[in-house]
């Protein structure tokens, strides 16, 4: 039985080490603040009060029970005219305003369902972001419209129920949609059908980001530590070649892997995006294909961050002193592509709080993830600053890299420098 009980704890300590327990720890931690924020963003679109402008052309008693439903909130209405050739006037103050829609209702919407037929409004949406959320924003405005029906159908039902069809007194009204996304316009689309469309890339756009930077970032700190552990840099770094060279041939070496990632990535990502257009064809959503400028940025972006994840992994790959050390170092890269994938899956970057979006840029994983979304919505400085954030990242990862190589740190590791240095002499004091 003591033999048993040692076997068990050697395994344990084994396996309960720091590379196993952070990972679940962080995960479990960001599924916790993800259910907060995924639950707090339900509950502020379900209970927010509509925010609309309208048009109402018809002077009926049926038209009037949209203004009693809004009468129950708190200055809902944005634009109200009864004029026809004020349609493009509301949609410029939905907006400017920021508003969930634009209502417009006809001259002759109280009479066609006095006439027992069904009658039919139209709804211009303003979607105001391409994130999961992004639909949720527009959900007080449908809860209105049923709010409407429902009274609709009691004052027919009052009045002795006109017509034959009992579909048309439980569903008195239908409307036709037109929604705003960026500056783009889309007709016949309701905003639940451009979620659906666009959580489609949203999702797998930054899960494939997310699996390339986890998987190259595993290779490459797994590959030092190896070095370390089977002597095989102590000997390239014994050779007549200088650390820049040695630097330089490493970096090389690993983009070329990098960028066939990517290749791959870009290649697999061009069939799923036209299976993706070939059903948005059918939805109208065609104009939301990205020409091949806006591809070849994606592109770049994409390249440019598998460059930093190989900078960050060249950078701690140097502090791996075996392979095993080399597992718990692929948790901070692990980490900074989990957190923009799942916040960019949820919500767009324009609506996050300032802080969340300084965190957000700093990471470098986050720019490619949102690129398409951005370039969708308009955002191009937002893509643009990206690019330029991510070359300045690049440029600086590799002067560290560079330093690291030229000093001792690869050789004595990390311990051993700071135990010469002021922090290593506090502690010897102690």
């Amino acid at each position: 039985m003591s033999h048993i009980l040692s076997l068990i704890k050697k395994e344990l300590r084994e396996l309960l080490t720091p590379a196993t327990i952070l990972p679940i720890v962080i995960v479990a931690l960001l599924f916790a603040s993800l259910g907060g924020l995924t639950g707090g963003a339900v509950e502020d679109a379900l209970t927010a009060p509509p925010k609309i402008a309208m048009v109402n052309m018809d002077d009926g008693d049926f038209s009037q029970i949209y203004l009693d439903v809004l009468a129950d909130f708190d200055d809902p209405l944005v634009f109200y005219s009864s004029e026809e050739s004020d349609i493009e006037a509301a949609l410029a103050e939905m907006k400017a305003e920021g508003a969930m829609a634009t209502i417009v209702i006809g001259s002759d919407y109280s009479s066609t369902i006095e006439n027992g037929s069904r009658a039919n409004i139209t709804i211009y949406w303003n979607m105001v972001g391409a994130g999961m959320f992004s639909s949720m924003s527009t959900a007080p405005v449908d809860m209105m419209i049923i709010n409407v029906s429902t009274q609709t159908t009691h004052k027919l039902i009052e009045s002795g129920m006109p017509g034959e069809d009992s579909g048309i007194i439980t569903s008195p009204i239908s409307y036709e949609s037109t929604t705003f996304l960026g500056d783009k316009e889309l007709v016949g689309v309701g905003p639940a059908e451009v979620s659906a469309f666009l959580q489609g890339q949203s999702f797998m756009m930054p899960l494939l980001i997310m699996i390339v930077i986890v998987m190259l970032g595993g290779i490459i700190i797994s590959s030092m530590g190896q070095e370390k552990e089977n002597k095989t840099l102590e000997t390239l770094l014994t050779l007549p070649v200088s650390r820049t060279t040695i630097v330089s041939g490493k970096l090389i070496g690993s983009a070329i892997v990098g960028l066939i990632f990517a290749g791959v990535y870009m290649l697999g990502m061009n069939y799923y995006m036209e299976g993706l257009m070939s059903m948005a064809q059918d939805m109208e959503l065609a104009e939301l294909k990205l020409g091949i400028t806006e591809t070849a940025i994606v592109g770049l972006m994409v390249a440019l961050a598998i460059l930093c994840a190989l900078g960050l992994c060249m950078i701690l790959g140097a502090f791996a002193k075996n392979y095993k050390a080399a597992q718990s170092l692929t948790i901070p890269i692990s980490f900074l592509a989990v957190i923009p994938f799942f916040v960019v899956m949820f919500t767009d970057f324009v609506n996050l709080p300032l802080m969340a979006q300084v965190v957000l840029f700093i990471i470098p994983f986050t720019h490619p993830m949102m690129a398409m979304n951005n370039m969708i919505m308009g955002n191009y400085e937002l893509v643009y600053y990206g690019i330029a954030y991510l070359v300045a990242f690049n440029l600086a990862t590799v002067m560290v890299t560079v330093r690291l190589y030229k000093s001792d740190i690869l050789l004595t590791g990390l311990a051993t420098t700071l135990s010469g240095g002021p922090l290593g002499r506090l502690m010897r004091k102690r």
